[in-house]
């Protein structure tokens, strides 16, 4: 999870809980309150429980499977080579929080609700994240968490990886928010080469990224079209994002009738 993009979720949560105050005088005059974050609940839907997002996961995994063994296989010592990872809807599901947050109206990415779910909640694995990881472990490569989670809570973050049983799970190896992460991907490349990047948002990749527009980072992404299968593998995360201010596109047709 950005902290950029926290903030900006921040002040939108700010506006919609002024805006459910009128809502809720409507709601005594027998008009139903307003919830904007119940837009998401399409997204949450495919992302928690379509078949294809677990498709998905697996397929990447599949693929960050196959660039890690071709890597290992070139290399003379693979404790030299590095995965670097995000965590949150690329290693864990933090969906049920989501869900939670969704159905009580409330925006989910403010301090109080998602530094108690680091520090309390029980986010479950990404499919197929485990078997590589593990995979990446039995190897000899060397695996690096680095996420925006609040670094304050790292000791928490800590023990629920440790409690999912992930390996190289170390305070020198989960890099949480306190740096970029471009900085932090600087340190393990001092004594690592970084052989794969995975990530649900583009900046986990590469700092080009970081706090461009969308239409910038749909430029950069045909720009680092090589990349992407290669040495950088996607996650699919539909439920939260900077794309989701967007605005959308639609066909101008007019529909005939006769």
């Amino acid at each position: 999870m950005s902290i950029d993009r926290l903030a900006r979720r921040l002040a939108a949560g700010l506006t919609a809980t002024a805006l459910l105050v009128p809502a809720a005088l409507a709601q005594d005059a027998g008009e139903m309150p307003q919830c904007q974050v119940r837009e998401f609940a399409m997204g949450l839907r495919y992302q928690q429980q379509s078949a294809e997002v677990q498709a998905l996961q697996l397929q990447a995994f599949a693929l960050a499977t196959e660039r890690l063994d071709a890597a290992v296989a070139k290399a003379e010592d693979p404790s030299k080579l590095a995965v670097v990872t995000d965590l949150d809807e690329t290693v864990i599901d933090n969906s049920a929080l989501l869900v939670r947050d969704m159905q009580e109206c409330h925006q989910y990415d403010t301090w109080d609700t998602w530094g108690f779910w680091e520090r309390e909640g029980k986010p479950t694995l990404i499919p197929g994240a485990k078997e590589f990881l593990d995979h990446a472990d039995k190897a000899g490569v060397a695996i690096y968490y680095i996420s925006d989670r609040f670094g304050e809570n790292k000791p928490s973050t800590i023990a629920t990886l440790n409690e999912l049983g992930l390996p190289q799970v170390s305070d020198d190896q989960v890099l949480l928010y306190g740096t970029t992460k471009v900085e932090r991907r600087g340190v393990v490349s001092k004594d690592h080469q970084i052989i794969l990047l995975l990530g649900d948002t583009l900046h986990d990749f590469d700092g080009v990224f970081h706090k461009a527009d969308t239409a910038t980072k749909r430029q950069k992404v045909e720009e680092n079209r090589a990349h992407f299968g290669t040495d950088w593998i996607v996650l699919p995360n539909a439920t939260y994002g900077e794309w989701s201010e967007a605005p959308l596109t639609g066909w101008d047709a007019v529909l005939k009738t006769e």
